[in-house]
């Protein structure tokens, strides 16, 4: 059996903080602004559309979890979702926390957030205890 590998580039890119039932959840490394990524646990190829339905439904469900967690604990009203992969083939769900008064706002985040501030070690910890005790987010 080959065991699931996450994207040498979204591991580059990203602190690793655990799994949800399908997905797992990195974190941006750049905290300019709060930017959640979800990589599905799948065999499947494809894009998010070409998942079975209740796939679909279940990576979609836990992509809120990151909503709910970045509009409740971090304040941003405001969400960018996407499942581009033109760069990363993987299916990956990007969830981006927006404010009005964020570097590159209203513009999108690709490509224009030339800004750089890395989160600390603490910092990804609490994180990683808050999506744990109130999201179900589970140690991989």
């Amino acid at each position: 059996m080959v065991q699931f590998e996450i994207h040498h580039r979204l591991l580059g890119d990203c602190h690793r903080l655990g799994r949800l039932q399908l997905c797992h959840l990195l974190l941006h490394k750049n905290a300019v602004v709060p930017w959640f990524i979800l990589v599905p646990e799948l065999d499947l190829p494809g894009d998010l559309f070409d998942l079975p339905e209740p796939v679909r439904r279940l990576a979609i469900a836990e992509a809120g979890t990151a909503v709910r967690f970045i509009r409740n604990e971090l304040d941003c009203d405001k969400i960018n979702f996407a499942a581009i992969g033109n760069i990363v083939p993987q299916l990956h769900l990007h969830v981006v926390g927006r404010r009005p008064d964020d570097s590159c706002w209203p513009a999108p985040v690709w490509g224009n957030l030339v800004d750089t501030r890395d989160y600390t070690p603490a910092r990804v910890r609490a994180i990683t205890d808050v999506l744990a005790q109130k999201y179900s987010l589970k140690s991989c």
